[in-house]
């Protein structure tokens, strides 16, 4: 049997570690000084409140919406594909995986409807009406189905889903087709009221 020197034994040796390390470097997320997803997740609190649960009137809360939603929001937001006026800047800080990262911890934490909300009591009625008509499909359960991948409406705060809806109707954020289609129906059956309706609605909480 033929006989390799110490040496080259050692450097082959090393070689095969080096290189196992750095395929499991490579399967592990890139993240900034190893931060987990708690960590990363945490530098949201200041405006998305503890755990996604959000405290201000023009902040969605983040808790409980999907992993994919929430994910491909951000990535809008990094690319400038959706617009923003802080977003856009805060998400080009965080590395791809490290949005995957915080997607999955959000999509763990439980829902909190926004709270101390006025309603009219009426337009909220007449609001659950359209959504049934021309929102259910897409956004089931009141808005409120995770696996939609479509983000919640129910609960959140009005002045952020009157922000959004602006954004459609100015065609400043991009709907998908589906979307802009019902939106269309809708506008031209019921007008500016029916939008109204549908802020009142979803604005209601539970």
């Amino acid at each position: 049997m033929k006989r390799f020197p110490l040496r080259i034994i050692a450097i082959g040796s090393l070689a095969m570690f080096l290189s196992q390390t750095a395929m499991a470097a490579d399967e592990k997320p890139k993240t900034i000084a190893g931060a987990s997803a708690s960590m990363l997740s945490n530098t949201c609190a200041g405006c998305h409140g503890t755990y996604g649960a959000s405290n201000g009137p023009s902040i969605p809360t983040l808790a409980g919406m999907s992993s994919a939603y929430l994910v491909e929001t951000m990535l809008g937001y990094k690319s400038g594909e959706i617009p923003s006026t802080i977003m856009g800047r805060l998400a080009k800080g965080y590395t791809d995986d490290e949005i995957n990262l915080m997607g999955e911890y959000f999509a763990k934490q439980k829902f909190v409807a926004a709270k101390g909300q006025k309603v009219d009591a009426d337009k909220a009625a007449k609001g659950a009406e359209l959504h049934e008509k021309y929102c259910e499909k897409c956004h089931s359960e009141s808005g409120m189905a995770a696996e939609d991948d479509s983000g919640f409406l129910k609960g959140q705060w009005k002045s952020y889903l009157a922000a959004q809806m602006m954004d459609y109707q100015n065609k400043d954020r991009k709907a998908t087709k589906k979307m802009a289609k019902q939106l269309t129906k809708m506008h031209k059956k019921h007008g500016p009221s029916g939008i109204e309706e549908l802020i009142e609605y979803y604005s209601s909480g539970e």
